[in-house]
């Protein structure tokens, strides 16, 4: 599907105009403020409140894989893909409540450095190195090759015009304001994501004539969130079994995810804020897989079903409008690569460069070094997305999903052990880290490759979930081989929330537990 040819001069323009307005956003942002500390660049000097946590973390989350290929997936299969989105808010409470009292009590400004200081500093170094890698690969390099493709059909450029362009826009926010800038525009680009993204569902519930056809005329299975086990696809036991391991990676563990509660005002901001995530994820489906399920009405007979979203809102909404979504697309794109490469220049800059090479740098000097890491990066992400365009035979979706089954075992392991279990040792979570990620290498080259065969291998979230609890177990029999540092008194869950002289509100409560409500009452009614 061309997508340039169904644009038209006030489409463009309307893309224009909104990049003029976000960039206007983002300078007076970072320029309203004049603060020199590497804790107020990276971390937003510990200022965001709740709705900018929320509406930051949902913005990195959602990308054009969400926009597109979730839409495809609807168009497909209906609303399973939901898991991914629903069974979320389970791991971040467990964000909120759990991981969240020691990161703040630790007083970090990276995961790794956390990591340090309840083990040691080979530890850190560890998960900083692999921390750089993750975010190159899957939130630099994936996603922006997502975007060049998008961009490419819209403005029928090359692809590495279109990912320049992307990735030029993306370092102006990282370079100038850090996190608060890329905070404060984030906000108005979830705010007009959400907007524009319900504009197009109910301009496609009025096009069927009403839900009575969304109710009827859809295969039954199209309203199951739990399918068959031996659905080659969205199996229940893979989604039950391996999902949690990407979740406590995800939204536990991973920089790019964390970062904005690690800058929040105080830890009850952050635990709102992470609600209000939770909240926000619900509208994954509504927004995001339903306009698959009204494209398979309205065209059943697409040739690639990755093409549904662009269909509806090409076929759906009027000159202009169809410029507004591209322009919320690209948004989407920007609020992912910006974010990620402020968590890449804060591990490099704070685990790295002030660590083994410049203990006694000035704060100015961090940030100057943080944002030369910017810059670097986004030359790095835009080579392996040219490398990643030569790569044939897997479509990029599962590729993205395959990669994240194959990350997500050690680290949840280490930081789930690490954060509940005070008997774990520093050798069990080096042993853990090391081993651990080289099984997973190893077999994630193995299953990609197909060898021995693709039929000996399990669903890819099975054995990202065999991976885990190999690790786990790698882990504890370490631990009781070996000797706890009794010198490091790293405290307990208990001991955090006591430093900080901190117990959850009646309002950070009576959210979890209203958000624990719904869930349960959604997969009731779609099972």
């Amino acid at each position: 599907m061309n997508i340039h040819q169904h644009l038209r001069p006030l489409d463009f323009g309307v893309v224009a105009a909104y990049l003029l307005l976000v960039v206007a956003i983002g300078a007076y942002s970072s320029f309203r403020k004049k603060k020199g500390s590497g804790r107020d660049y990276f971390l937003a000097g510990g200022s965001l409140r709740w709705y900018s946590i929320g509406l930051t973390m949902w913005g990195t989350n959602v990308g054009p894989s969400m926009l597109i290929a979730s839409c495809a997936v609807g168009y497909t299969t209906g609303i399973v893909a939901g898991n991914f989105s629903w069974l979320a808010f389970a791991f971040i409470g467990l964000l909120a409540l759990v991981f969240a009292p020691h990161y703040k009590n630790a007083g970090v400004s990276t995961l790794p450095e956390f990591m340090g200081k309840r083990f040691n500093s080979t530890t850190r170094e560890l998960l900083a190195w692999y921390s750089l890698v993750t975010i190159l690969i899957s939130w630099l390099g994936l996603t922006l090759y997502a975007g060049g493709l998008l961009v490419s059909q819209i403005l029928d450029w090359p692809l590495w015009a279109s990912a320049g362009i992307l990735m030029l826009l993306a370092t102006f926010f990282a370079v100038a304001g850090g996190l608060e800038t890329i905070a404060v525009t984030n906000v108005f680009q979830m705010i007009l994501l959400i907007v524009v993204s319900s504009i197009l569902v109910i301009a496609g519930i009025y096009q069927l004539g009403g839900v009575g056809r969304l109710l009827t005329e859809v295969p039954a299975e199209f309203g199951h969130l739990f399918l068959a086990a031996d659905n080659p696809d969205y199996p229940w036991l893979a989604i039950v079994l391996g999902y949690p391991v990407l979740g406590i990676w995800f939204w536990c563990t991973d920089q790019s995810m964390v970062q904005s509660v690690l800058g929040a005002r105080s830890l009850e901001q952050g635990q709102l804020g992470t609600n209000l995530t939770g909240w926000l994820k619900i509208l994954d489906v509504p927004l995001f897989i339903l306009p698959g399920i009204i494209c398979y009405l309205l065209y059943p007979d697409l040739p690639d079903e990755n093409e549904a979203y662009m269909t509806l809102v090409t076929g759906l909404l009027p000159v202009g409008m169809v410029g507004l979504v591209m322009a919320v697309l690209i948004a989407a794109l920007v609020s992912t690569i910006d974010s990620a490469l402020n968590s890449l220049s804060t591990v490099f800059t704070m685990d790295i460069y002030a660590r083994q090479f410049r203990p006694d740098a000035t704060q100015q000097q961090l940030v100057t070094i943080g944002r030369t890491v910017v810059i670097v990066g986004a030359g790095v992400a835009i080579l392996i997305t040219l490398g990643l365009d030569r790569i044939k035979g897997m479509d990029l979706f599962s590729l993205f999903q395959a990669i994240l089954g194959y990350l997500a075992p050690p680290m949840a392991a280490t930081f789930l052990l690490g954060v509940l279990w005070k008997r774990m040792t520093v050798a069990a979570a080096n042993v853990g880290l090391t081993v651990g990620s080289t099984v997973c290498l190893a077999v994630g080259v193995l299953q990609l490759l197909d060898v021995p065969n693709a039929t000996f291998w399990p669903h890819f979230l099975l054995v990202s979930f065999f991976l885990f609890v190999f690790i786990l177990i790698l882990i504890i029999a370490v631990s009781w081989l070996t000797s706890v540092d009794h010198t490091k008194n790293f405290p307990t869950l208990a001991q955090s929330y006591a430093a900080l002289r901190y117990t959850p509100s009646p309002q950070v409560l009576l959210l979890w537990g209203g958000l624990s409500v719904i869930m349960t009452a959604l997969y009731l009614i779609f099972n």
